[in-house]
């Protein structure tokens, strides 16, 4: 059985709650830099990999090491919305003639659909995008002001 995912020493900072005995001294930085969607990726998935990186980036984690598993995350969501568009033509059933007569079954793509929200909601949360996970953060924009001005 696996036990609880380690919260990563920056969102610990993030959230308030770094103790320096629960740190990890030897944890690499997180690159800086550029970061561009893979090559992979659909057009659909390039524009979402660009709306999240967005807002990751708006949020301060953007780091070119998370490319990987945030291009899984635009796919994912892609991959939901062409399951939901086919659902919406199509419906959620088919009907199909088996030996005992006339059934109605589920369309494959509800059961793709449904796996695809699993797995994105998994990555949506390793970045901070749900609500709970946002819960836990908070995040200050930097100022620019002076901040010995009133002295």
């Amino acid at each position: 059985m696996a036990g609880r995912k380690r919260t990563p020493d920056a969102l610990k900072q993030l959230a308030g709650t770094a103790q320096p005995c629960r740190m990890n001294p030897d944890a690499p930085p997180p690159s800086e830099g550029a970061i561009e969607a893979p090559h992979w990726l659909s057009e659909r998935g390039a524009g979402v990999f660009a709306e999240l990186l967005t807002i990751i980036d708006r949020m301060r984690i953007a780091s070119p090491d998370d490319v990987a598993m945030l291009a899984m995350l635009a796919s994912r969501l892609e991959e939901v919305e062409l399951c939901t568009a086919v659902i919406e033509d199509t419906g959620r059933t088919y009907r199909t003639v088996g030996p005992s007569g006339e059934m109605f079954r589920a369309r494959p793509e509800v059961a793709m659909r449904n796996e695809a929200m699993r797995h994105a909601q998994s990555l949506l949360v390793e970045f901070g995008l749900s609500p709970a996970a946002r819960s836990k953060v908070s995040a200050t924009t930097p100022t620019d002001a002076n901040p010995f001005a009133d002295f």
